[in-house]
């Protein structure tokens, strides 16, 4: 995502910062594209810790969401990338999509750009949105374990910049599941995608030094 025309990025003492309208500064890597703002990594990983005591609800999942999410609104905070990356999200054989949710929410919360294609969606249409938006993730649940053909021919027509980041009972249930379709990185539940998200590596991603 580009600068919003509210935003301006400027450099003072060899540091660069991103300003907002409200003259609001935050420091970035300008390497890394992350934000370094202590306070809201803090708040992620309360919720971490938070969720490593108790195993969370869906509910639990999106209430910390919107939690997140109004904080970042009310200290005017990009989240954890000066310039949000771009996730399209789907599903190919899930036809509710709870999981699906849980993994968007989150993702906006942490400063990731959505754009949900639905449920349900064949492999020809996610691979055709890749292709026009070339987003830094593409975000999937997988119910079955014979939609493995689909999902492998997703992975070997994807942009080399783009990451499949996917969860479901077919990883979960089948160990094999991950390795026979060439999934870059599986997340089991929302906290491990929120810490994938945490450590993620724009760099690795542009040398295609993908997660295993």
């Amino acid at each position: 995502m580009a600068l919003k025309k509210s935003q301006t990025v400027i450099e003072i003492n060899q540091k660069t910062l991103i300003v907002n309208c409200f003259g609001v500064a935050q420091e970035i890597d300008a390497m890394l594209n992350t934000c370094i703002s202590k306070d809201f990594r803090q708040k992620l990983l309360d919720c971490l810790h938070g969720w490593e005591r108790i195993s969370p609800t869906r509910e639990a999942y999106l209430n910390a969401a919107r939690d997140l999410t109004a904080w970042r609104s009310d200290h005017h905070h990009p989240g954890l990338w000066a310039l949000a990356p771009l996730m399209v999200t789907a599903t190919i054989d899930d036809g509710m999509g709870h999981g699906l949710e849980v993994i968007e929410k989150l993702a906006e919360a942490a400063g990731v750009r959505i754009y949900s294609m639905g449920l349900l969606q064949s492999p020809e249409s996610l691979i055709k949105a890749c292709l026009e938006l070339n987003p830094r993730f593409l975000g999937l649940t997988v119910l079955q374990f014979d939609s493995d053909d689909w999902v492998a021919d997703i992975v070997r027509k994807l942009p080399s910049s783009t990451l499949l980041v996917a969860g479901g009972p077919a990883y979960q249930y089948d160990e094999d599941f991950a390795r026979r379709t060439g999934t870059h990185m599986v997340v089991k539940n929302g906290a491990a995608f929120l810490r994938f998200l945490m450590n993620w590596n724009e760099r690795l991603t542009d040398e295609k030094q993908r997660p295993a």
